[in-house]
């Protein structure tokens, strides 16, 4: 059992910083996966890699409580309404990824998750961010208030997240880039896609948990400890990611993420190469 709460804390400590910094948890944990893969079957695996995602969505609620949430009496009447519009804007951007991602999980499990496409999203979506950045370097951003966020740009904003649905690309990354090649300026791109994962993730997970009970499978000896561990490092690391990168992108840009991608892409296409 030791041994495997150990890799659930590496593990939740890789989900924790990759699920929200636009570098691709999918490409890490791919990664870590040659050095650290549990002692389980593959089924609790690929549930395991999805589920510990909650540890992290559930630090954006601590993160992010009073903002998101609609019944506090502390807001005005008109923040309240603000508040109530930005959840109905993430569930219009949420569409998109239920509508196609639902169909085409199981086809995107089986055929997507491998070192070649991985490596071909981390490269092509770093190469993106940099050309971007580059692009807006003179510019200034149109959309810098959330609340200013229109009901058809949360939509096209969820459309780019249909993106994330292939592994590598990163979800945080789709998402960011979209807002931000639609006018939004980096601290709002990177609020609204956080905000956009909480029943992005959570429908994710549910799906995940649905499937492994469906399966016939369940619980057993430290699966459930393990599980448990996994999530709630990822939440305590994803605390700090978010706080880390809300600050970061204040003074700086998302190239220096665009190069990490590229890199990790060249080290994820030499380990599909060289290590059987």
């Amino acid at each position: 059992m030791l041994i495997n709460i150990i890799k659930a804390i590496i593990l939740g400590i890789i989900e924790g910083i990759t699920e929200f910094l636009p570098i691709s948890s999918t490409g890490h944990l791919y990664l870590a996966n040659y050095v650290v893969k549990l002692q389980e079957n593959q089924s609790f695996i690929d549930m395991f890699m999805v589920v510990i995602q909650l540890g992290a969505i559930l630090s954006i609620i601590v993160i992010y409580f009073n903002k998101l949430n609609p019944f506090s009496l502390s807001k005005t009447k008109l923040q309240r309404e603000n508040t109530w519009k930005l959840w109905i804007k993430v569930v219009v951007a949420v569409l998109p990824s239920v509508i196609i991602g639902l169909p085409l999980n199981d086809w995107l499990d089986e055929h997507m998750t491998n070192w070649q496409v991985i490596s071909a999203t981390l490269i092509i979506y770093g190469v993106l961010f940099i050309l971007l950045e580059n692009y807006y370097r003179n510019r200034d951003s149109k959309l810098t208030d959330l609340n200013k966020i229109s009901f058809q740009m949360a939509f096209l904003i969820g459309c780019f997240q249909v993106l994330s649905l292939i592994p590598g690309t990163s979800r945080s990354g789709a998402t960011i880039l979209g807002a931000m090649l639609l006018g939004a300026s980096r601290y709002v791109s990177a609020e609204f896609s956080f905000f956009l994962a909480i029943p992005t993730m959570f429908g994710a997970s549910l799906l995940k948990i649905v499937k492994y009970v469906h399966a016939g499978h369940t619980f057993v000896g430290d699966q459930l400890a393990v599980l448990l561990v996994g999530m709630i490092v990822s939440f305590v690391v994803a605390y700090l990611a978010v706080k880390f990168l809300l600050k970061f992108i204040q003074t700086h840009d998302f190239k220096s993420f665009g190069w990490y991608r590229i890199a990790l892409g060249i080290i994820v296409i030499l380990i599909g190469v060289f290590v059987k």
